[in-house]
């Protein structure tokens, strides 16, 4: 697998884009249907780059970065060559979804958050891979370890369990932080006050061997006066609702511990 090209124009793309192009990797082009993020990203990575079905560069492997919902209709519109390896990037999608036209199929899914114009080091990020042949899954995971140190293999239900874990973790939490700085900016105050306190309790949850050990405030000492106090603050209905089902969450599984 010497020569690739990306497919997309999203945050993984690019990250994915500028990470081969780094380690080495002959990345050959940047195929996008937006042609001007496709020009974008190809700069960024050194790279050519196309938008037309019939400019797609012949490569040994093919890595879609396409959101969920189109892995399966770009995969099955683009000419790959006969005998290229396809992988598309989706956690949550399973194999099944490229078109079973494509013999080498794969799943190369990294496990990370990616935002436009954000470096991850992607040595650090754990890639999954799922394949339709065991000479593919080996050739894959060497090309992954190109990038990531952390190659690990995970069928299609492993994988599906591992993107709705990250959607905890990641998206819910960043959600809650969207949330918080809704609440400050309500009382006249800044959200960097709230800064120190996450770089904190993320790191406390990374030292420790469960988040659980460290969890603190008021559902886990079961403060229920404090938490009646709270809720009464909140006139979002929704908010209200996720505050008082989350620390009902956290009593819970405290006394199980």
């Amino acid at each position: 697998m010497n020569d690739v090209v990306v497919i997309g124009s999203g945050n993984v793309a690019e990250s994915l884009a500028r990470a081969l192009a780094e380690s080495g990797v002959h990345l050959v082009q940047l195929w996008a249907r937006n042609g001007a993020r496709a020009a974008e990203i190809a700069a960024m990575a050194g790279c050519g780059w196309a938008d037309r079905p019939e400019e797609l560069a012949p490569a040994d492997l093919y890595l879609l970065a396409v959101s969920d919902r189109a892995v399966a209709e770009v995969a099955g519109a683009l000419p790959f060559p006969e005998g290229a390896a396809v992988a598309h990037t989706a956690g949550s999608v399973p194999l099944e979804a490229l078109p079973a036209k494509l013999v080498r199929r794969a799943v190369f899914y990294p496990l990370q958050t990616f935002t436009r114009g954000r470096r991850v080091d992607w040595s650090e990020v754990p890639i999954f891979i799922e394949a339709s042949t065991p000479a593919l899954q080996d050739e894959l995971e060497s090309f992954a370890g190109r990038l990531s140190r952390r190659v690990l293999r995970a069928d299609s239900a492993l994988r599906a369990r591992l993107h709705l874990a990250a959607v905890f973790v990641c998206n819910f939490v960043n959600g809650m932080y969207a949330a918080g700085e809704g609440l400050m900016n309500g009382a006249g105050l800044d959200f960097d006050l709230l800064k120190p306190l996450i770089a904190e309790t993320a790191a406390k949850a990374l030292d420790a061997a469960s988040p659980a050990a460290v969890q603190t405030g008021p559902a886990v000492r079961g403060d229920v006066p404090t938490q009646e106090r709270h809720a009464a603050m909140l006139d979002d209905d929704l908010l209200r609702t996720i505050y008082n089902l989350i620390s009902q969450r956290i009593w819970e599984t405290s006394r199980r511990i």
